[in-house]
């Protein structure tokens, strides 16, 4: 059933691209909306990260394919659980290098990609008591998940996290890091105006999957994949999912990317103006309320001159952009250390 709803999802969803990007598309006018939010009085301020882009290049960013397959549900007990005001997992786990990580894309719709193992990575430092680091590798998902979409050009968060489950992913850490079995080979590049960074140009092609780690990298291929040993959906209600956060760590969530969106700086967003783009898979780590406002506090994977150092707030308890109606996590799979008896013991997880 999952397969098959792939297909003809990815049928509707290439003729829709392909339809999309026939036709030249305007300019967005980032100074316009720039103004409109800084004269609102909203939640947030807006500033220059990106420079007046073809609106189909911004929209090939936004590489999640919304209202997918979707994972079984696990609803947890939370009557017992006394959830804090405020949340951040990078304090919360301060061994687990990995949670305060911002990755790039690059010029790839990878985010689906990137949501899924960024949280697989934090996840398995978490389980294992940070006893295991890894980069789990974005290149080995994007190019070696057939059944997730269409790499580049789109994929399901929700099959990312069953193909760590059944297929296993390997290590890889960003672009030239050299870092891991496979590290991502999309170079980075200025999702913004001015920056160190070459500017983002174009569509990149999905890079081949090769089944083989880089010269010089040990163990093998096979022998560094990582496994899931449940993958499930994450019911839409902020408690759900701050509960799943507080016990298991950081998760990925889908939601609409707008216009305005591409403008965040500070504070915690909600849309204002502009049209739909597309959807985006992220990682959310945490929560709080800023000036009475709640927010979920989340890692993008536009490198870290974009918004607030790569990260941004959006708010929460309202379903904002649907941000909390497709969450994703798993639980790893933990061969190696004595902690995985625990973690099957646990049926909660």
């Amino acid at each position: 059933c999952f397969c098959r709803m792939n297909r003809l999802t990815l049928l509707c969803v290439a003729v829709t691209v392909s339809v999309t990007w026939a036709h030249p598309r305007p300019h967005l006018h980032y100074a316009e909306i720039i103004n409109v939010i800084n004269k609102a009085n909203t939640t947030w301020t807006a500033g220059q990260n990106f420079p007046n882009v073809d609106v189909s290049y911004v929209k090939a960013l936004c590489g999640t394919i919304l209202n997918g397959p979707k994972l079984p549900e696990v609803l947890r007990d939370i009557e017992d659980v006394r959830l804090p005001d405020t949340f951040d997992a990078r304090q919360q786990w301060p061994k687990c290098p990995t949670i305060k990580q911002i990755r790039d894309q690059g010029s790839c719709g990878s985010c689906w990609a990137f949501g899924a193992v960024e949280a697989m990575s934090d996840r398995i430092c978490i389980h294992s008591g940070a006893k295991i680091s890894v980069e789990i590798s974005a290149e080995d998902l994007l190019s070696c998940c057939d059944e997730c979409g269409m790499g580049c050009f789109g994929g399901f968060p929700s099959a990312a996290w069953e193909f760590w489950a059944k297929k296993g992913l390997v290590t890889g850490g960003l672009y030239q890091s050299k870092v891991g079995c496979r590290p991502y080979t999309i170079a980075e590049c200025d999702h913004h105006v001015n920056g160190s960074r070459p500017p983002c140009q174009g569509e990149q092609d999905t890079p081949k999957c090769v089944e083989q780690c880089i010269d010089g990298y040990s163990p093998s291929y096979q022998k560094d994949k990582h496994f899931g040993r449940q993958t499930y959906s994450v019911p839409s209600k902020q408690e759900q999912i701050m509960a799943e956060l507080y016990k298991n760590g950081p998760v990925e969530a889908a939601f609409s990317v707008y216009a305005d969106f591409l403008t965040y700086k500070t504070g915690v967003y909600q849309h204002v103006t502009g049209d739909m783009l597309g959807g985006h898979a992220i990682k959310i780590l945490g929560w709080g309320e800023e000036n009475g406002t709640p927010y979920w506090l989340a890692a993008n994977s536009w490198n870290n001159d974009w918004g607030d150092k790569g990260f941004f707030k959006i708010k929460r308890g309202n379903d904002e952009c649907g941000i909390e109606s497709e969450v994703v996590a798993g639980i790893p799979l933990l061969e190696k250390t004595p902690l995985n008896k625990d973690l099957q013991a646990d049926s909660g997880c």
